[in-house]
Protein backbone atom coordinates (compact mmCIF):
# COMPACT_ATOMS: atom_id res chain seq x y z
CA UNK A 1 0.00 0.00 0.00
CA UNK A 2 2.57 3.04 -1.28
CA UNK A 3 1.23 6.50 0.27
CA UNK A 4 3.57 8.73 -1.05
CA UNK A 5 7.52 8.89 -1.56
CA UNK A 6 7.49 9.82 2.10
CA UNK A 7 6.21 6.92 3.76
CA UNK A 8 4.94 3.69 2.61
CA UNK A 9 2.47 0.83 4.32
CA UNK A 10 2.71 -3.02 3.82
CA UNK A 11 1.16 -5.51 5.09
CA UNK A 12 3.20 -8.53 6.67
CA UNK A 13 0.31 -10.70 8.11
CA UNK A 14 -1.42 -9.51 10.80
CA UNK A 15 1.00 -6.68 10.65
CA UNK A 16 1.20 -3.23 9.45
CA UNK A 17 4.98 -1.73 8.75
CA UNK A 18 4.78 1.93 8.46
CA UNK A 19 7.83 2.89 6.96
CA UNK A 20 9.35 6.33 6.79
CA UNK A 21 11.53 6.76 3.49
CA UNK A 22 13.03 9.98 1.41
CA UNK A 23 15.38 12.15 2.85
CA UNK A 24 17.33 11.02 5.75
CA UNK A 25 16.11 13.44 8.45
CA UNK A 26 12.54 12.42 8.45
CA UNK A 27 11.78 16.09 8.89
CA UNK A 28 8.31 16.48 10.34
CA UNK A 29 7.18 18.45 7.47
CA UNK A 30 3.28 19.43 6.36
CA UNK A 31 4.08 16.90 3.61
CA UNK A 32 6.01 14.32 5.45
CA UNK A 33 2.56 15.09 8.32
CA UNK A 34 0.01 14.66 5.45
CA UNK A 35 1.14 11.35 4.07
CA UNK A 36 1.68 9.60 7.72
CA UNK A 37 -2.07 10.72 8.27
CA UNK A 38 -2.83 9.14 5.11
CA UNK A 39 -1.34 6.23 5.97
CA UNK A 40 -2.39 5.58 9.43
CA UNK A 41 -6.02 6.17 7.25
CA UNK A 42 -5.35 3.32 5.21
CA UNK A 43 -4.35 0.73 7.76
CA UNK A 44 -7.33 1.87 10.14
CA UNK A 45 -9.86 1.46 7.05
CA UNK A 46 -8.25 -2.13 6.41
CA UNK A 47 -8.29 -3.05 9.64
CA UNK A 48 -11.59 -2.41 10.21
CA UNK A 49 -12.65 -4.06 6.98
CA UNK A 50 -10.87 -7.38 7.55
CA UNK A 51 -12.72 -7.02 11.17
CA UNK A 52 -9.43 -8.83 12.40
CA UNK A 53 -7.32 -7.13 14.80
CA UNK A 54 -3.78 -6.06 14.13
CA UNK A 55 -0.16 -4.29 15.20
CA UNK A 56 1.30 -1.22 13.37
CA UNK A 57 5.12 -1.13 13.48
CA UNK A 58 6.75 2.18 12.63
CA UNK A 59 10.27 2.39 11.41
CA UNK A 60 12.51 4.90 9.52
CA UNK A 61 15.49 4.13 6.91
CA UNK A 62 18.48 5.77 7.64
CA UNK A 63 20.28 7.85 10.49
CA UNK A 64 17.32 9.29 11.96
CA UNK A 65 13.54 7.96 13.39
CA UNK A 66 12.91 11.75 13.08
CA UNK A 67 14.64 14.96 13.46
CA UNK A 68 11.38 16.75 14.38
CA UNK A 69 9.63 19.40 12.71
CA UNK A 70 11.01 21.08 9.34
CA UNK A 71 12.62 24.46 10.52
CA UNK A 72 14.04 25.21 7.51
CA UNK A 73 11.27 25.08 5.69
CA UNK A 74 10.26 27.33 8.59
CA UNK A 75 13.02 29.67 7.97
CA UNK A 76 12.60 29.99 3.90
CA UNK A 77 9.20 32.01 4.66
CA UNK A 78 11.81 35.25 4.10
CA UNK A 79 10.64 36.97 7.50
CA UNK A 80 10.52 36.22 10.73
CA UNK A 81 6.62 36.78 11.25
CA UNK A 82 6.57 34.20 8.34
CA UNK A 83 8.66 31.52 9.98
CA UNK A 84 6.69 31.71 13.57
CA UNK A 85 3.20 30.96 11.56
CA UNK A 86 4.94 28.03 10.14
CA UNK A 87 6.32 26.85 13.31
CA UNK A 88 3.17 27.12 14.36
CA UNK A 89 1.24 25.51 11.95
CA UNK A 90 3.83 22.41 12.10
CA UNK A 91 2.73 22.15 15.57
CA UNK A 92 -0.83 22.33 15.00
CA UNK A 93 -0.46 20.17 12.44
CA UNK A 94 1.29 17.47 14.29
CA UNK A 95 -1.96 17.09 17.10
CA UNK A 96 -4.06 14.81 14.86
CA UNK A 97 -1.34 12.41 13.57
CA UNK A 98 -0.70 11.98 17.27
CA UNK A 99 -4.47 11.63 17.64
CA UNK A 100 -4.58 9.47 14.95
CA UNK A 101 -2.07 7.34 16.66
CA UNK A 102 -4.37 6.98 20.01
CA UNK A 103 -7.28 6.34 18.53
CA UNK A 104 -5.61 3.47 16.22
CA UNK A 105 -7.48 0.19 16.94
CA UNK A 106 -4.65 -1.89 17.19
CA UNK A 107 -1.09 -1.90 19.10
CA UNK A 108 1.14 0.46 18.10
CA UNK A 109 5.17 0.35 18.08
CA UNK A 110 8.04 2.50 17.25
CA UNK A 111 11.49 0.86 15.99
CA UNK A 112 13.61 3.24 16.45
CA UNK A 113 16.63 2.64 14.62
CA UNK A 114 18.22 5.83 14.77
CA UNK A 115 18.01 9.68 16.09
CA UNK A 116 14.50 11.13 17.38
CA UNK A 117 14.62 14.60 18.29
CA UNK A 118 11.79 16.96 19.33
CA UNK A 119 8.73 16.46 17.40
CA UNK A 120 10.40 13.23 16.38
CA UNK A 121 10.73 12.04 19.61
CA UNK A 122 7.14 12.72 20.00
CA UNK A 123 5.96 10.59 17.74
CA UNK A 124 7.99 8.41 18.55
CA UNK A 125 6.05 8.61 22.10
CA UNK A 126 3.19 8.34 20.94
CA UNK A 127 2.91 4.65 20.22
CA UNK A 128 2.11 2.06 22.42
CA UNK A 129 5.70 0.68 22.74
CA UNK A 130 9.39 1.70 21.96
CA UNK A 131 11.82 -0.14 20.73
CA UNK A 132 15.70 1.47 20.07
CA UNK A 133 18.61 0.65 18.43
CA UNK A 134 21.83 -0.07 21.20
CA UNK A 135 25.14 0.70 19.30
CA UNK A 136 23.45 4.08 17.42
CA UNK A 137 20.66 6.57 17.91
CA UNK A 138 19.85 8.84 21.14
CA UNK A 139 16.54 10.84 21.98
CA UNK A 140 16.41 14.12 22.38
CA UNK A 141 14.65 17.36 22.89
CA UNK A 142 15.91 20.28 21.40
CA UNK A 143 14.08 23.26 22.50
CA UNK A 144 15.98 24.46 25.38
CA UNK A 145 19.22 24.69 23.29
CA UNK A 146 17.61 26.24 20.24
CA UNK A 147 15.15 28.91 21.96
CA UNK A 148 11.96 27.66 21.78
CA UNK A 149 9.44 27.09 24.22
CA UNK A 150 7.14 23.75 24.19
CA UNK A 151 3.48 23.54 22.53
CA UNK A 152 1.61 22.14 26.19
CA UNK A 153 0.62 18.98 24.44
CA UNK A 154 4.20 18.17 24.34
CA UNK A 155 4.44 18.38 27.95
CA UNK A 156 1.20 16.42 28.80
CA UNK A 157 2.96 14.21 26.57
CA UNK A 158 5.76 13.59 28.76
CA UNK A 159 4.08 13.86 32.19
CA UNK A 160 1.28 11.08 30.86
CA UNK A 161 3.78 8.72 29.07
CA UNK A 162 7.83 9.44 31.20
CA UNK A 163 6.85 8.78 34.65
CA UNK A 164 10.32 9.66 35.84
CA UNK A 165 10.47 13.03 36.86
CA UNK A 166 14.43 13.31 36.61
CA UNK A 167 14.33 12.38 32.93
CA UNK A 168 11.53 14.85 32.30
CA UNK A 169 14.15 16.84 34.35
CA UNK A 170 17.08 15.74 32.12
CA UNK A 171 15.16 16.03 28.46
CA UNK A 172 13.12 19.13 29.11
CA UNK A 173 15.23 21.03 31.45
CA UNK A 174 19.26 20.14 30.36
CA UNK A 175 18.55 19.31 26.80
CA UNK A 176 19.95 15.73 27.72
CA UNK A 177 20.45 13.28 24.72
CA UNK A 178 19.72 9.96 25.99
CA UNK A 179 21.19 6.93 24.74
CA UNK A 180 18.93 3.39 24.44
CA UNK A 181 20.41 1.73 27.39
CA UNK A 182 19.59 5.01 29.54
CA UNK A 183 16.13 5.57 28.11
CA UNK A 184 15.11 1.57 29.39
CA UNK A 185 16.68 3.03 32.97
CA UNK A 186 13.71 5.45 32.71
CA UNK A 187 11.09 3.98 31.51
CA UNK A 188 10.82 5.34 27.96
CA UNK A 189 12.23 2.53 26.18
CA UNK A 190 10.88 -1.07 26.72
CA UNK A 191 13.60 -2.73 25.06
CA UNK A 192 17.02 -2.12 23.71
CA UNK A 193 18.28 -4.28 20.25
CA UNK A 194 21.93 -4.66 18.65
CA UNK A 195 21.68 -2.86 15.03
CA UNK A 196 18.83 -1.80 13.24
CA UNK A 197 17.84 -5.10 11.94
CA UNK A 198 17.63 -7.02 14.94
CA UNK A 199 15.34 -4.15 16.67
CA UNK A 200 13.02 -4.31 13.41
CA UNK A 201 12.96 -7.85 14.14
CA UNK A 202 12.05 -7.62 17.83
CA UNK A 203 9.28 -4.61 16.99
CA UNK A 204 7.71 -7.47 14.23
CA UNK A 205 8.27 -9.89 16.47
CA UNK A 206 6.32 -7.92 19.88
CA UNK A 207 3.64 -6.61 16.84
CA UNK A 208 2.60 -10.53 15.91
CA UNK A 209 2.69 -11.51 19.39
CA UNK A 210 0.24 -8.63 20.60
CA UNK A 211 -2.18 -9.74 17.39
CA UNK A 212 -2.37 -13.17 18.37
CA UNK A 213 -4.29 -11.93 21.29
CA UNK A 214 -6.90 -11.17 18.54
CA UNK A 215 -8.50 -8.28 21.02
CA UNK A 216 -11.04 -5.94 20.23
CA UNK A 217 -9.82 -3.18 18.05
CA UNK A 218 -12.13 -0.49 19.34
CA UNK A 219 -11.83 -1.68 22.75
CA UNK A 220 -8.49 -1.40 22.84
CA UNK A 221 -8.12 1.84 21.69
CA UNK A 222 -10.42 3.24 24.32
CA UNK A 223 -8.66 1.89 27.04
CA UNK A 224 -5.73 3.35 25.65
CA UNK A 225 -7.38 6.80 25.55
CA UNK A 226 -8.49 6.15 29.19
CA UNK A 227 -4.95 6.09 30.03
CA UNK A 228 -3.87 9.69 28.58
CA UNK A 229 -6.83 11.88 29.49
CA UNK A 230 -5.34 14.99 29.49
CA UNK A 231 -3.63 14.35 26.46
CA UNK A 232 -7.03 12.87 24.84
CA UNK A 233 -8.58 16.16 26.08
CA UNK A 234 -5.55 18.66 24.07
CA UNK A 235 -6.11 16.94 21.19
CA UNK A 236 -9.76 16.55 21.00
CA UNK A 237 -10.07 12.94 21.39
CA UNK A 238 -13.64 12.09 23.30
CA UNK A 239 -13.99 8.58 24.30
CA UNK A 240 -16.58 6.45 24.27
CA UNK A 241 -18.45 3.12 26.12
CA UNK A 242 -18.29 -0.05 23.64
CA UNK A 243 -19.06 -3.39 24.99
CA UNK A 244 -18.04 -6.49 22.34
CA UNK A 245 -18.37 -9.04 25.12
CA UNK A 246 -16.66 -12.68 24.33
CA UNK A 247 -18.07 -14.33 27.62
Amino acid sequence: MPTSAMCTVEKRGSIFVLRLTGDNEHRLSPALIDSLRSALSQVKSEAVSSAGISALVTIADGKFFSNGFDLAWAQSSGSRSGMVDRIHYMVESLKPLLADLLSLPMPTIAAVTGHAAAAGFMLALGHDYVLMRRDKGVLYMSELNIGMTLPEYFTTMFREKVASPAARRDLLLRAEKIKAEEAVKFGIVDSVHDGEEATVEAAIRLGKQLAERKWNGEVYAEIRKSLYPEMCKQLGLVSRTIVASRL
